[in-house]
């Protein structure tokens, strides 16, 4: 299947990266990619939220599961880790892209995807999963999964990056697939 480059936003110092146009029934899976997201403020997280009404509103309901796993530059720590703590079990919170958290230095940021499926289905739930791979502050490499779904049957036809704290750097382009 064939990838189309729908949109591209660049960020410099901002708080948000939101997609608010072009989540519609032209394709039934939406790919995010994401380069060089470097956060302003040291050892924060990048999340997504949804949207149901173009952007106004973010919040809708999901359910999410993460695992992580990581090794030091020391060479003293590695793991793989089941995050059960960010976990999100019927909640408005924003849904974790990175559970680990990124490291503010030129040389730290986080770069990965995020994969939509179906959100104009007025039907289902809408699933997702995203794998991002971080420069940790500690520093360090993270790899980071999440999977989950978002809990309304109205379509989805907004997305928002954000990082948990402060703005950010960064290239964010979203593909449809079809």
């Amino acid at each position: 299947m064939a990838m189309t480059l729908i949109t591209t936003n660049t960020e410099s110092g901002d708080a948000t990266s939101s997609f608010t146009s072009s989540i519609d029934n032209t394709y039934k899976l939406f790919v995010f990619k994401f380069y060089a997201v470097n956060p302003a403020t040291d050892n924060t997280s990048l999340y997504i939220t949804a949207s149901t009404d173009g952007g106004s509103n973010y919040g809708v309901t999901a359910t999410t599961t993460h695992f992580i796993s990581h090794h030091n530059e020391a060479d003293s720590e590695a793991a793989v880790t089941y995050a059960t703590g960010d976990d999100l079990a019927q909640s408005t919170n924003p849904v974790h892209l990175t559970i680990a958290e990124i490291g503010n230095l030129a040389d730290e940021n986080a770069a990965g995807e995020f994969f939509l499926f179906n959100p104009s289905n007025t039907t289902y739930v809408k699933h997702f999963y995203g794998r991002a791979n971080i420069t940790l502050g500690s520093p360090g490499s993270c790899d980071n999964f999440s999977a989950g779904y978002w809990n309304t049957t109205s379509a989805i036809n907004a997305v928002q990056f954000k990082m948990s704290s402060g703005n950010m750097d960064g290239v964010i382009s979203m593909y449809g697939v079809g």
